[in-house]
């Protein structure tokens, strides 16, 4: 927002960071609880968020995006698959590059517990709009290049690139999973197919997208972020329709409103 600086915005984004959920009986589909963070390397619990710097709400889109904006981090694959995974991934990066446009609902389960839920719309390449269900009075909104964090009831937002953030991965007119990310997992049964994806950043550590597809059809089903601190967020998405084709009005960042730019 206005008057925050740049380390100052990253730091409230990546300490309280993004994706998935406990879908409630309202929902279509059935989506598993998010898994257990990962400890740190010192074997204890990772710390509860500090008293004094609670989340703005519970699960809120602060806790979207999982990576630094001031940092890209590197992506040189360096894990090896065998020939089946291979084949997965090929597969997984079709579909991404196959699905042009997409509307759905959302549901987003933050490290508290804390839930939101909202519309989303998907038109590619990098042109996506996450609209928060009130009280939350929140819209993320991506236009091609960049990506506002926006408050309706303050009439503020933060600004972003594009290319520094986890949408890169889903908004991508064509993506190869295996040349374009660092793929550290991959596997399948019977309900999912998951991809793991890293991304290193020099100054904050390590964090984590973890995509989920149906088994079946390779429907995208939710991601998971794990943040360097080990806090997971999960963002599922249902009533998929990738036929229709959203309103080109709800990607429109307005550039002379009052902004707080992160480079």
């Amino acid at each position: 927002m206005a008057g925050r600086g740049a380390t100052g915005a990253t730091t409230v984004l990546v300490a309280t960071i993004c994706a998935v959920l406990a879908i409630a009986p309202a929902c279509a589909d059935s989506v598993p609880l998010p898994t257990p963070a990962p400890l740190p390397k010192t074997g204890a619990a990772p710390p509860p968020p500090a008293a004094a710097a609670p989340a703005p709400d519970n699960g809120g889109p602060s806790h979207f995006f999982p990576f630094s904006f001031l940092d890209k981090g590197s992506s040189a694959q360096t894990t090896a698959f065998d020939a089946k995974q291979r084949a997965l991934l090929d597969r997984v990066s079709l579909y991404l590059s196959s699905v042009q446009t997409m509307v759905g609902n959302f549901v987003q389960i933050g490290p508290d517990g804390g839930r939101t839920e909202g519309n989303f719309y998907i038109q590619k390449p990098g042109k996506v709009r996450f609209q928060y269900n009130p009280p939350t009075p929140i819209d993320i909104i991506a236009d091609g290049s960049s990506v506002v964090v926006r408050d309706r009831n303050l009439a503020t937002q933060d600004l972003y690139p594009l290319s520094q953030t986890p949408l890169r991965y889903l908004l991508a007119d064509r993506i190869d999973l295996l040349r374009d990310t660092d793929v550290v997992s991959v596997s399948a049964d019977d309900t999912f197919v998951t991809v793991v994806i890293q991304e290193k950043q020099l100054v904050v550590g390590t964090s984590r997208l973890m995509i989920m597809f149906d088994a079946k059809d390779l429907a995208l089903k939710q991601w998971t972020v794990t943040d360097p601190q080990g806090l997971d967020t999960t963002v599922a998405v249902y009533n998929l329709d990738v036929t229709k084709k959203p309103d080109p009005n709800l990607f429109v960042i307005n550039y002379q409103r009052n902004i707080g730019t992160v480079q």
